[in-house]
């Protein structure tokens, strides 16, 4: 027995209404090159491309996009990964290009990124908001002409003083920051199922509550 035309509809403003809520584009934020690639800043880098290891996805640059792409299926859902190569302050253009081309609405789009108003080990996630300072973040704002995309913040601790923080993020990691950072990350990769799928109050319940370990 086929479907009744009224039926039909509603099913596909269904699938239509849950893929609207559903994250297309993950970025994560770093600096290109061998140099930067413990540093603070690249966590972003780091987060992305564990996601693309448990995933079998392979990175490969594309000029038109500024920026590494890896595509495929994750968590049964199409997802574009990006590594913008434009160096930090210049990430906007890589997103906006990406997001562009592929008409990818900024509420579709999740940015990875360091943290410095967190502690090292929290991760959390949220909507919207001003950039706090983050330069990648600054331009993504400025190329995409709105602030209403998801961020997935993780905390790296703060120098304490303003003008030590360029120093502080072109720089690796203490041991002990690390062995809280790392589980943080994973504890945000625990929920990349329900990021992916646009659940975003359940990942936020879960993370925040550090029930993801």
């Amino acid at each position: 027995m086929f479907l009744g035309y009224d039926n039909r509809i509603k099913i596909l403003d269904f699938y239509d209404a849950i893929n609207m809520n559903s994250i297309r584009l993950i970025v994560g934020l770093g600096n290109p090159g061998r140099e930067y690639e413990a540093t603070r800043h690249n966590v972003g880098f780091w987060w992305v491309d564990t996601l693309a290891q448990d995933h079998k996805l392979n990175f490969r640059m594309e000029a038109k996009f500024q920026g590494m792409t890896a595509r495929g299926m994750v968590h049964e859902h199409e997802l574009i990964l990006l590594k913008p190569q434009t160096f930090m302050n210049l990430s906007g253009r890589a997103v906006a290009a990406v997001a562009q081309f592929y008409k990818i609405p900024p509420a579709q789009i999740l940015v990875v990124h360091d943290e410095l108003d967190l502690p090292p080990g929290v991760a959390k996630l949220k909507s919207g908001g001003g950039h706090g300072g983050h330069n990648g973040l600054k331009d993504i704002i400025a190329q995409l002409g709105t602030k209403d995309f998801w961020r997935l913040r993780i905390g790296i601790g703060h120098p304490g003083d303003r003008a030590e923080v360029s120093n502080y993020v072109l720089h690796a990691p203490r041991r002990e920051e690390l062995e809280v950072i790392e589980p943080a990350l994973w504890d945000a990769h625990r929920v990349a199922d329900l990021l992916v799928e646009g659940k975003m109050e359940d990942a936020m319940q879960k993370l925040h509550s550090n029930k993801a370990r």
